[in-house]
């Protein structure tokens, strides 16, 4: 912000000195995912990476366009297709999910048919961490021709992933747009990111010559050498499996006390916790409000998540929990939480204990 702070896009040495910190970070980004980095686009956050991975790739067409998605994506994506249906841009059909929130094998048949345009479908739920079948999703793609984008906000930097664009083991990219946010690899806010497959065609969104055309605007110089610095120190974490595998084991330490010390709580998404990404948890308090339930960790230093707030101020059940089939008084009173690879023995601990004493004087507080 002192020393780069001139356009990239100008000529004189300052203005290239800023732009040669861009690509360093490009590349670093790049390397994160396995991917070439003149294949990544830096975008101003996850939700515009989305918007021009859907939108770009969709052709301005009399007919509307079949799109497959699921009811669970990020709002980023399910309210922007409902936004494109409701104009007749495209007809919109959703695969089928079970109980624990991953996609069915029957339904990916059922579903990507020859005529697919688009499917888009997230690698790892927001809300509850539950894992859906890329692999499988990207293969029924190929073969009937549909373009697949995989929203990957939640598995970027805290799973490895491998395009397979720079020499890498991987037989074939999972996807043929993948978007994610700098923010979930402890990079700054405000840094998004769209990679796209060697002749996937994109149409730009916003009008200008940056970004090799893709996304204009002079960009956000320090928000992306951050997210390239980020990048890096997340791949060196990556390297070491078993970093990944002591957080997911706290992980399981903080359901198993919370579900000790509260009775009737139960935890949403699969039941096998390998099936969901290591730092994220979503429990379920019945009879209680989660709205309640964050006011009272909050005010103990513990900060956690629910549904959206809606115009009134109060919280809705959660439609991914609901659209999973959790019974409403579940979803009413559900929370996600999530670690960290700083998270310690300690925090979780702490977390699990200030969860008890917060249930008990919320629960006390509506009997009483």
């Amino acid at each position: 912000m002192t020393d780069r702070w001139a356009n990239p896009s100008s000529v004189h040495r300052a203005g290239q000195d800023a732009r040669h910190a861009i690509e360093l970070a490009r590349a670093s980004v790049a390397a994160l995912i396995g991917a070439k980095a003149k294949s990544i686009t830096f975008t101003s956050g996850g939700t515009e990476a989305i918007d021009l991975a859907i939108r770009g790739t969709l052709p301005p067409a009399a007919t509307p366009s079949r799109v497959v998605s699921t009811t669970i994506e990020h709002t980023a994506v399910r309210d922007l297709l409902a936004r494109l249906s409701e104009q007749g841009a495209i007809t919109l059909d959703h695969l089928k999910i079970d109980h624990a929130g991953i996609v069915t094998a029957e339904s990916i048949d059922r579903a990507i048919t020859p005529g697919t345009r688009l499917v888009t479908v997230q690698w790892a739920n927001n809300e509850t961490g539950a894992v859906q079948p890329v692999a499988a999703i990207a293969a029924r793609c190929r073969a009937v021709g549909a373009t697949f984008h995989c929203d990957a906000t939640q598995w970027v930097g805290k799973m490895p992933v491998d395009i397979g664009e720079a020499g890498s083991r991987s037989a074939s990219p999972p996807c043929d747009l993948l978007t994610c946010s700098a923010h979930k690899w402890h990079g700054p806010k405000g840094v998004g990111i769209l990679w796209l497959r060697a002749g996937q065609r994109l149409a730009p969104r916003i009008i200008g010559t940056q970004e090799k055309g893709r996304r204009g605007g002079t960009e956000h110089t320090e928000g992306i050498i951050g997210a390239g610095v980020a990048a890096t120190l997340a791949q060196q974490w990556l390297a070491d499996p078993a970093a990944r595998g002591a957080l997911a084991a706290l992980r399981d330490r903080f359901e198993q006390r919370v579900l000790a010390d509260n009775p009737g709580a139960v935890v949403n998404g699969p039941a096998d916790p390998s099936l969901r990404l290591w730092n994220t948890t979503n429990i379920a308090f019945p009879r209680l409000e989660a709205e309640a339930l964050l006011m009272a960790f909050s005010e103990r230093g513990l900060c956690a998540s629910a549904g959206a707030a809606c115009s009134s101020g109060s919280l809705d059940p959660s439609p991914v929990l609901l659209a999973m089939g959790i019974p409403p008084a579940l979803a009413h009173g559900s929370i996600r939480f999530s670690l960290s690879r700083d998270t310690t023995q300690e925090d979780v601990d702490e977390a699990a204990a200030i969860v008890a004493a917060c249930v008990a004087r919320v629960g006390s507080s509506m009997t009483g």
